[in-house]
């Protein structure tokens, strides 16, 4: 039997940049969860295949859509999209992501412009175009949530050069407080998620050089697993994670407590 404290189903969600990584963990926990999740890829067959997939898998729909959100007019594309379909939208994961790892000499314009195109811009102007859905989904007792997914890449320096990188996350951590002070008179509330090492298209766990970092310096001494993220998000998706307002959460077995 469901916890009520802790239920999501029969919400609609829309997660950007959930055919790999931690967005599809985070797209497969909310859609077993019965709630009605729509997708984003570049690639609209290989979304939309997928999305067949977890629905078929899952005890929830759902449904993908093509975006390309380094694009100027891909939220408001998406936002379109989403319209179209729904009425209402009550959970806004922010999870598309662009990494660019260079030397300081080698940083062009173009790596630093999509970085921050994709992990900054997108989410800003997505809150912006999904704004009304958001708004009729929001209650006082079940606000909607935007969360936004940092890194602690954004909250440290890391030992590698990755300047767009976590200038970008340091800016969507920064981003979430200044939006939930504007939002919270909507019943909207917005938080972020600041995953460690989370096997994803950007960071391979199995690598011998990571797996030695991780050893290393996360005291748990293991990767993020996908019930990591999925709980956090249930969490702050549910009546549980209501009261949870303008925070950014270090998901990273301790790394960052223990620097």
């Amino acid at each position: 039997m469901t916890d009520p404290l802790f239920s999501i189903d029969g919400k609609i969600a829309l997660v950007t940049g959930g055919t790999s990584g931690i967005g599809l963990m985070i797209a497969r926990g909310l859609t077993r969860r019965g709630v009605k999740t729509y997708i984003t890829g570049r690639d609209e067959k290989a979304t939309a295949e997928l999305a067949e997939t977890l629905s078929a898998e899952e005890n929830g729909g759902c449904i993908g859509l093509g975006a390309d959100l380094a694009g100027e007019d891909g939220p408001r594309h998406l936002a379109e999209a989403l319209a179209e379909r729904e009425t209402a939208l009550h959970i806004l994961i922010n999870n598309a992501g662009a990494g660019e790892a260079a030397p300081l000499p080698d940083v062009s314009v173009a790596d630093w412009d999509m970085v921050m195109n994709v992990n900054l811009r997108a989410p800003f102007f997505l809150v912006q175009k999904l704004l009304p859905l958001l708004e009729k989904a929001a209650s006082a007792s079940d606000p909607a949530r935007v969360i936004n997914l940092g890194s602690i890449g954004g909250l440290h320096i890391p030992n590698w050069d990755a300047f767009p990188y976590g200038a970008s996350k340091a800016a969507i951590h920064h981003l979430t407080r200044a939006l939930t002070k504007r939002l919270g008179s909507s019943r909207i509330t917005v938080n972020a998620i600041a995953p460690g090492p989370f096997p994803s298209r950007l960071t391979d766990t199995s690598l011998d050089a990571v797996k030695k970092s991780i050893e290393t310096y996360v005291p748990l001494g293991r990767p993020g697993e996908p019930e990591d993220v999925e709980g956090l998000v249930v969490f702050l998706a549910s009546r549980a994670g209501a009261y949870v307002n303008g925070s950014t959460i270090p998901l990273d077995g301790g790394y960052i407590a223990a620097l």
